[in-house]
């Protein structure tokens, strides 16, 4: 099976710091499936919070597909049964708008809900899930390094989404990514491009991030030293670890994903220390509006 997962985000609503207005037609979402199904891409990720990511997918059948969502984040102090119920109504619409019985993976979107007083009641009910084979895989996805060292620490699961990208080398650095493989969780890699912010051209950046002007420039003058584009890099580099099961990229058209996987092949030329940094400012999306 093909290495890349598809991220449904822009099927339901806007997504990405540089994505194009609107979300994408469900006519070009039916093309990008057809031809994911025709390169062996069985994986697709989305959750309830994506817009009408879940509706737009069961309009065109996915059966085919491994579908991987996500939990709500509670903005509560303490998780409760009605929490809990919450859950369920969800997990059943999800199931109802993706017009499936069962899915892949179901995923804790939100770390923190895991650290609150009652977290016990999300685990219980996800893991019911999975004994009743609605689910497959119990999973979460991760922002942090803490939040990971947390959950293997206090929880039995089987998936963990993590960012990665050629900026992005915490957890490699750090032996995270290879003691996952190492304990068996499969493991798929997320924000591989930092949601368009690697790829797009200088002019083009919105002048927040300037304050990253030495990694910009040092990311240009390696890719021209190189003469390798920002999309054949991060691919690349993504698709190189062994313990990663699967990249996610997120994609606004069939052309679009047809450009990512001529990206895919090719060599890596060797990635030097400048264009590494552990900047959470930067790396973590949701932090953006702090810039």
């Amino acid at each position: 099976m093909n290495k890349l997962a598809i991220g449904t985000a822009q099927f339901g609503m806007d997504y990405g710091i540089g994505s194009s207005p609107g979300k994408v037609s469900i006519n070009e979402v039916k093309k990008i499936l057809e031809y994911a199904k025709s390169i062996n891409i069985d994986m697709l990720d989305t959750a309830s919070a994506y817009g009408k990511s879940e509706k737009t997918l069961g309009e065109l059948n996915v059966d085919e597909f491994k579908i991987v969502t996500k939990t709500r984040h509670f903005n509560v102090l303490r998780i409760t049964d009605d929490d809990v119920n919450l859950l369920n109504r969800d997990f059943d619409k999800s199931l109802k708008d993706l017009k499936l019985d069962s899915l892949y993976g179901l995923l804790i979107h939100n770390v923190d809900d895991l650290m609150k007083p009652g977290a016990s009641k999300i685990i219980e009910f996800i893991q019911n899930l999975k004994k009743t084979k609605k689910i497959k895989k119990i999973g979460v996805s991760i922002y942090e390094n803490k939040h990971l060292s947390f959950v293997l620490e206090n929880f039995d699961i089987d998936l963990v989404q993590l960012p990665l990208n050629i900026f992005d080398r915490r957890l490699i650095d750090n032996g995270m990514l290879k003691l996952l493989s190492q304990e068996g969780l499969e493991v798929h890699a997320r924000s591989i491009f930092l949601q368009g912010l690697i790829l797009m051209e200088n002019s083009s950046r919105p002048r927040k991030f300037d304050r990253w002007d030495s990694l910009w420039k040092s990311w240009s003058e390696w890719l021209n030293d190189n003469e390798i584009s920002p999309l054949e890099a991060s691919i690349r580099y993504a698709m190189s670890f062994s313990e990663i099961s699967k990249v996610l990229v997120g994609i606004d058209s069939v052309n679009q994903l047809i450009e990512i996987m001529n990206a895919a092949s090719g060599v890596l030329p060797s990635i030097p220390n400048e264009l590494y940094t552990d900047d959470s400012l930067l790396l973590n999306p949701s932090n953006w509006d702090l810039i």
